[in-house]
């Protein structure tokens, strides 16, 4: 297993990032493992993330740590399988690591019952299970900014909205091309609630990893002709689904995403054959934002980046810094509760994620201003926000952003009790009461 550690308490070491190395965090550092994937199918995804991740670390370092503590982190490889991934976890939760960013569903499903005795929050943004929004059940698990439901519930509603109403979905076909592992897997429930709701017919076609091999998916495709694809892949499957939509004639505007379908290394190579294929965004790209240009001037502009400069501001690598800023706001959060200047631990820290209160005030604060919605977290609510727009590939770039979407929590939240419950039935869990949720 490849591993990369990078301590930035010191210049001295910020430059040997990208070395091999076996460094501890210090006692008087926030310590940030990274569980990554630059190798594989799946590094052409997993690096530009990888990337904004760690160099949003380094910007904090630059500023001064958080509120004085300087972060460490340090990477191990996963190359995306579930085994690597559990072992990464093990291998780096006892060097003071107070969250963890899976960066894969498989290896979420994995971790979700280690980390309650660990007690080491799993932030899982827009990917991980459904139903662990639901904190009254999930207490450690963080699906923030949304959930593979949201995502499907809001991909319905823009079809809606095209068709003219959702009234006029009624008799449509819908086919839902997936990764056949537990990511992929994760929307068909709620798509299954909205066919019966709406009316319209799903088929599924699962696609085995890493999906470099499609062509009887889309000869079904062919076969069943729908009037509207949901394209749930990640990595080289994206771009190979599109290919394979060109050679049987599928229109790509008719072609939806997820939100991990809808980046710049799934559309690059097949250009403007892509044209009109649209899909889910969380967050904005590009390099307008103020933290993204504080990265360049203070990270990258300094020799400290850790990809290559003209990759800043990518879709992928804004939603890495992402993550890393809320893993910092959890425990910046929970420093105020338990000691400004203090390293926290990973109980703290699941405090600081379950109380964020990033409003626009404080994300255009963060340098964050229009690049993603306003988060509000709680006790029963580990989701935050269940937003997200539609953006549509030209032929060169991402854009023609769409309206913000809300996901129907009428229809969600139900979903989620009654898959925490079952959850909370077969763990023989109770759910949280009030002091618990006050703890």
């Amino acid at each position: 297993m490849k591993l990369k550690s990078l301590a930035l308490a010191a210049a001295a070491v910020v430059a040997l990032a990208g070395t091999a190395g076996t460094a501890f965090a210090q006692a008087n550092e926030q310590f940030f493992p990274l569980l990554v994937y630059r190798t594989g199918p799946y590094a052409p995804n997993g690096t530009p993330w990888a990337n904004g991740a760690q160099d949003y670390l380094k910007l904090v370092n630059a500023n001064g740590g958080i509120n004085g503590v300087k972060v460490s982190f340090e990477e191990c490889e996963t190359g995306y399988a579930t085994d690597k991934g559990v072992e990464c976890y093990e291998r780096l939760k006892s060097r003071g690591a107070s969250s963890f960013d899976p960066q894969s569903t498989g290896i979420t499903f994995a971790l979700t019952d280690k980390a309650p005795g660990d007690k080491i929050p799993l932030i899982t943004l827009g990917y991980g299970l459904g139903a662990s929004q639901d904190g009254g059940v999930f207490k450690w698990n963080f699906p923030l900014m949304g959930s593979y439901w949201t995502g499907a519930d809001i991909l319905i509603q823009h079809i809606a909205k095209k068709e003219g109403g959702a009234d006029k979905l009624k008799g449509k076909k819908i086919t839902l091309v997936y990764h056949d592992s537990p990511f992929g897997k994760e929307p068909i429930p709620l798509l299954q609630e909205r066919a019966k709701l709406n009316g319209f017919e799903l088929s599924l076609i699962p696609v085995t990893a890493p999906g470099v091999e499609q062509k009887s998916a889309w000869l079904q495709v062919r076969q069943q002709r729908p009037d509207y694809v949901l394209l749930w892949g990640w990595g080289v499957m994206n771009s190979t689904a599109l290919k394979e939509a060109v050679a049987t004639g599928y229109p790509r505007e008719k072609m939806f995403g997820v939100w991990w379908a809808g980046a710049e290394p799934d559309t690059r190579d097949v250009g403007a054959n892509a044209k009109g294929y649209s899909a889910l965004a969380l967050n904005t790209s590009g390099t307008s934002p103020k933290f993204i240009q504080d990265i360049l001037k203070q990270v990258h502009d300094k020799g400290q980046g850790s990809g290559p400069k003209e990759e800043v501001g990518s879709v992928l690598y804004t939603r890495g810094a992402i993550i890393s800023m809320l893993r910092v706001e959890a425990v910046r959060r929970a420093q105020e509760r338990f000691g400004k200047g203090k390293v926290m631990t990973g109980e703290q820290v699941r405090w600081g994620f379950e109380n964020l209160a990033l409003d626009q005030k404080k994300l255009d604060a963060l340098g964050f201003a229009g690049v993603m919605r306003p988060l509000s977290t709680s006790c029963q609510d580990h989701m935050g926000s269940t937003w997200a727009r539609v953006h549509t590939w030209d032929g060169s770039k991402w854009g023609g952003m769409s309206d913000w979407y809300q996901a129907d929590e009428s229809i969600i939240k139900p979903m989620a009790k009654a898959g925490a419950d079952k959850y909370a039935a077969e763990k023989k869990l109770t759910r949280r009461d009030s002091a618990d949720c006050g703890a």
